[in-house]
């Protein structure tokens, strides 16, 4: 009974190896550290980000679509990398060494980058009204800089939201609770860091100079690394659980090879071994459920699977093994449906600055010219303010009503923010109309700004914000819990592979709409002077997808399953 308050249930172990003591580990005075950590990356994330759109264009010379697909293509690539650290932290080196290394790799990349907006010869040469010149290899170097930062980016982005939640003990219902304000408040760290980036860091870049605005992430990552070796002796850490990728071929192969075979009607007689833990390391086991019946064959003892002493996996899986295939498999679904959000979330950091680089910046009565790229902003303040909103108020008050520990579900609170985000297209397509009758009404077509304040942008940034505490916060939380303990970090990878695919989806819909409207020698709806253009066409193109894919979340969340976890780890 003293070992049972003492350690925890759930299978973590301090640096030293040892099971994680409850009381010198874990919970909220290990989080610091992980969200510093988190604060200092994305600033240095956004940072470097927010405004790249018109470094494309301005310093590499490049035409706006052109410009915004490259944006959108490089983001895409830092949320598909994560299938890369993900895999390597669930299978051999765990969530603690995977950030280590990858950090060094950010950091490399980031200082790389700097240097190529810094350095004569690596710098592109500007010339005052002439614009700036980029010869092939100062644009190569300047792209080999930003996918070493995607790269690195892919050992992080799936690693540090699991790894805080792991120090909280899944089987410890006060912890447990704890664990879902964890998420809200990860999120929050994010976008203080964004907030920083996207005012600050985004004027200095234009303001005083690239090298600088992409010095100061590069020595932010710096401080990153430092505050996450800072917490060590605090964290609990989760025991790599080998190769997900060949436990679920092994399913898949048994299950084939025993196509033929009945699956018996009792689930007790399907194979499961009899120790406390699970075969899978640092993996509890899984209950049996009904759906996907066909994957139980895999788990159907028959007499020539006994003929050795050990068992063959690749013949013979466990019940644990067979239901890991199917939660991942449940996951897909909703997976698939975050990739049309993600698609508008993407416009924050390609159209919408473009929109906004039309507009009148100036603050007045002064003659301060606000970055376009530093809109964002107010993304992030709706995010900061809806955090503790929805945290404090929200979840206690829905908790009142419907019983459920964290006052609404993970799938409710993605629906609304799906629901929120249909308004923020629509909002950013009034804005457009409006913008676009100023310039015929008054023959501003040649204008670089038109005297209409950037600041009607703010409800577009405000809305996606709000659908962000819903959508992206919910997402995370729904595919740590939902996912097996031994994939964790591979299922959380498979969620921001959602940002990556909207980024291209985007870029697809982008190309495509550029060559239909573009037929017949027409302008298009997004020229390079978008004063010609249609821009507010495509923001309700992605509003009508948006409510196509609403329609598609709510019937599947209608048949999704919750995963069900047996016993502890110890």
């Amino acid at each position: 009974m003293e070992d049972d308050d003492v350690y925890t249930k759930d299978g973590t172990i301090d640096h030293r190896g040892n099971p994680a003591n409850k009381k010198e580990t874990g919970t909220w005075k290990a989080c610091p550290f992980i969200l510093g950590n988190e604060f200092c990356e994305r600033l240095a994330y956004y940072g470097m980000s927010s405004n790249l759109v018109t470094y494309f264009k301005e310093r590499l010379g490049q035409h706006s679509s052109t410009a915004a697909n490259n944006t959108l293509n490089w983001s895409g690539t830092c949320y598909i990398t994560p299938l890369i650290g993900a895999f390597l932290a669930d299978s051999y080196l765990g969530r603690y060494w995977t950030i280590a290394i990858f950090s060094t790799i950010y950091v490399t990349g980031m200082t790389f980058l700097t240097l190529t907006a810094s350095v004569p010869g690596l710098k592109p040469t500007c010339h005052g009204n002439d614009g700036c010149h980029a010869t092939d290899s100062q644009k190569a170097a300047f792209i080999l800089a930003l996918y070493t930062i995607a790269l690195g980016t892919g050992g992080i982005k799936p690693c540090v939201s699991s790894y805080g939640a792991d120090q909280f003990d899944d089987a410890d219902e006060v912890e447990k609770k704890h664990k879902a304000s964890f998420f809200n408040w990860f999120y929050l760290s994010i976008n203080v860091g964004a907030l920083i980036a996207s005012s600050v860091l985004v004027w200095v870049q234009e303001n005083v100079s690239w090298g600088l605005g992409f010095g100061i992430p590069a020595a932010t990552m710096a401080v990153a690394i430092v505050s996450f070796f800072s917490g060590t002796r605090l964290y609990r850490n989760q025991k790599p659980g080998g190769s997900p990728l060949i436990r679920i071929a092994q399913v898949v192969v048994a299950a084939m090879r025993k196509r033929w075979v009945e699956v018996p009607a009792d689930k007790a007689l399907l194979y499961e071994v009899a120790d406390a833990e699970s075969v899978i390391k640092g993996s509890r086991k899984l209950d049996h459920t009904q759906d996907f019946r066909f994957f139980d064959k895999a788990a159907v003892e028959i007499q020539t699977d006994h003929i050795k002493d050990s068992v063959n996996p690749w013949m013979l899986c466990t019940v644990t093994q067979v239901e890991e295939l199917k939660a991942i498999i449940r996951l897909l679904p909703i997976w698939a449906t975050g990739i049309m959000f993600s698609a508008v979330y993407s416009q924050m950091g390609s159209l919408f600055v473009l929109q906004g680089l039309t507009m009148d910046r100036r603050l007045a009565p002064s003659s301060f010219k606000i970055p376009s790229a530093s809109l964002s902003i107010f993304d992030t303040i709706s995010v900061i303010i809806w955090v503790p909103i929805y945290d404090r108020i929200i979840v206690p008050v829905a908790r009142k009503f419907t019983g459920h520990k964290n006052g609404i579900t993970q799938l409710q609170r993605m629906g609304i923010g799906l629901f929120i985000s249909i308004f923020a297209m629509l909002s950013a397509g009034v804005v457009e109309l409006v913008r676009l009758r100023i310039v015929r009404r008054h023959n501003y077509y040649e204008l670089d700004s038109i005297p209409m304040s950037i600041f009607w942008q703010v409800p577009q940034y405000f809305l996606i914000g709000c659908a962000e505490v819903f959508t992206f916060i919910g997402q995370l939380e729904f595919f740590y819990e939902q996912a097996p303990d031994a994939t964790r970090s591979l299922c959380s990878a498979l969620s921001l592979t959602t940002v990556a695919l909207g980024n291209y989806l985007s870029s697809l819909l982008v190309t495509i709409v550029t060559k239909v409207s573009t037929r017949h020698g027409k302008r298009g709806w997004i020229p390079d002077n978008l004063n010609y253009g249609h821009l507010h066409y495509f923001f309700w193109l992605l509003a009508i997808l948006s409510v196509i894919n609403l329609g598609a979340f709510l019937v599947i969340s209608k048949w999704y399953k919750y995963k069900r976890s047996m016993g502890t780890l110890r």
